[in-house]
């Protein structure tokens, strides 16, 4: 009778190559968008600097620059090989590629582990006769294998390109076990916490202290950056004098994760989390008394740390200065990028920062706008829509957020760039200036955030495509000085109609212009909401 019983329950890891071809299904599409990007981020970084810096002589003088700036050595990281095309490349991208693997793997993790259990999906698949950790162990497999192959394209893409084949792979491999160091991670905040929300939350403040206590320690003696994932694979000297050992630390982490995984999960029950959150107040606050307040309390997160994050990327790029030339070079690309705004090479080079800087702020904004529809497809709205909200009030409030948290974020990017320029310059006469600039783009945004608003008051399901949006502005700005797009295709942005400023005066006849037609987009999105079925 024991052995019968013996023979009929599934190992701990039965069906996990079930589990994976469904979870690589199922996430396809996220692996190859995601992977796409970062390999992009690494080679038009290349291609980038190749364009800028077409002498050796610019790449010295770009060196020399750059290496003695803590803002830069601090957003970057050690300054080393920078009068290489692969020395900058590596010092540029790492960072950022680290960061970019991360939050793949950490999505990828949360949404196969944690996510599932949050939605009941997981309690289904272990009725049947699968074993308890193959979820886990598919997930693990699944996120290995994306990283892994983003850091091999990342690698293939260099050498393409040109660089040297060791510094491309030690590029590569330091990436790809950025992401397993992460993804292992927040496997472990998947076993603490009992929301996908709290996963993501602890995962992503983990990368985001990861960045911090590298550029601490870069700036500094040094210490701080072996406490960090993204400190160990710069430690790694992609295209100066490389060396491997610092990898060992990236795998070491990875398997002291998985055994407290292991660990985890079997002190917990399906679905729960070993940290339980207590029971709240009897009664809500008067800040929850209605709609407006409640959309506040699901974002307020996200708007305080996306401004604290333009904050900071606006003084890393006021911290250039006036030390402009040396920075950008003076090739051709880069005075079709940066020269076209204005005669004055400085105030031509913060314009186009700015519009870059607001592109990046738009990630909030349809982010933010797409939160109706994140809330519609988890099954929370109905409830809410069950008493006396309606439709309207309740998008309309987080409407509203994403309003508020875009023009703090562009305020906070002004606030960072003249703290960062006067700081390192000594001049503030042009604090007032470098504050509004970015205010400018603030109906642009908000643009994004309306054809966001459109698809999901007509067709929810197809809500997320609209990343396509942010996609083809980012586009425009790269690429356009490069492939001479015709010019209605660089109309269709509605950045291309912002004034450049600080480069040129402000002309409020294009931004009235904008903004009614986000008034015509968010109606539309209105009269759609009102009249089609939820979910």
């Amino acid at each position: 009778m024991s052995s019968a019983a013996t023979l009929s329950t599934p190992s701990v890891t039965a069906h996990t190559g079930t589990l994976l071809r469904f979870h690589l299904r199922r996430n396809r599409t996220m692996v190859m968008w995601w992977t796409i990007g970062i390999v992009a981020l690494y080679y038009s970084t290349a291609a980038g600097i190749e364009s800028l810096y077409p002498t050796q002589a610019d790449l010295d003088s770009a060196a020399a620059t750059m290496g003695a700036n803590n803002a830069f050595i601090a957003m970057a990281g050690p300054a080393r090989a920078l009068n290489t095309v692969g020395g900058q490349t590596a010092w540029q991208a790492s960072a950022f590629g680290a960061v970019a693997m991360g939050l793949m793997a950490m999505f990828l993790v949360g949404r196969t582990t944690r996510e599932d259990e949050e939605r009941g999906r997981s309690e289904l698949v272990l009725a049947a006769p699968v074993g308890r950790l193959a979820t886990a162990t598919a997930a693990a497999i699944l996120t290995a294998g994306a990283t892994v192959l983003a850091g091999a394209l990342i690698t293939a893409s260099l050498v393409i390109f040109g660089l040297p084949v060791a510094g491309s792979v030690s590029l590569g491999l330091s990436a790809a076990l950025a992401g397993m160091v992460f993804g292992s991670a927040t496997a472990v905040m998947a076993q603490v916490f009992p929301t996908t929300r709290g996963v993501y939350a602890a995962s992503g403040g983990l990368i985001g202290a990861a960045y911090v206590l590298r550029a601490i320690g870069d700036v500094g003696n040094g210490v701080l950056s072996w406490l960090s994932p993204i400190g160990w694979g710069q430690a790694m000297r992609p295209y100066a004098d490389e060396i491997w050992w610092p990898a060992l630390l990236s795998v070491a982490a990875v398997v002291v994760s998985a055994v407290l995984v292991v660990l985890m999960f079997d002190r917990r029950d399906e679905g729960a989390g070993l940290w339980t959150p207590g029971p709240g107040p009897a009664n809500a606050g008067r800040t929850l008394s209605g709609p407006v307040g409640f959309a506040w309390r699901l974002q307020r997160g996200s708007i305080i740390g996306w401004s604290f994050g333009m904050l900071l990327a606006g003084f890393s790029y006021g911290t250039i200065g006036d030390d402009v030339e040396p920075v950008i070079g003076d090739s051709g690309y880069a005075s079709d990028l940066f020269g076209a705004a204005g005669p004055s090479l400085t105030d031509s080079f913060y314009a186009s920062s700015v519009l870059m800087l607001a592109l990046i702020a738009s990630g909030f904004a349809v982010s933010s706008a797409m939160r109706p529809h994140r809330e519609e497809s988890e099954g929370r709205t109905e409830t809410l829509l069950a008493t006396r909200l309606t439709r309207l009030r309740w998008a309309g409030a987080h409407g509203l957020m994403t309003v508020i948290g875009s023009l703090l974020a562009l305020v906070a990017t002004g606030i960072g760039l003249a703290l960062g320029y006067g700081t390192f310059t000594g001049d503030w006469s042009g604090t007032g200036e470098l504050v509004g600039a970015p205010i400018t783009y603030l109906p642009a945004v908000l643009c994004l955030a309306g054809v966001v608003a459109v698809v999901y008051g007509w067709a929810n399901r197809y809500t997320p495509i609209t990343w396509i949006g942010l996609v083809f502005a980012v586009a425009i700005y790269v690429l356009g000085p490069i492939l001479h797009f015709p010019e209605w295709v660089t109309n269709i942005s509605p950045f291309s109609h912002v004034p450049q400023v600080p480069a040129v005066d402000v002309d409020l006849v294009p931004l009235l212009w904008l903004t009614a037609a986000v008034v015509l987009l968010t109606a539309a999105g209105a009269v759609g909401l009102r009249r089609r079925d939820m979910d």
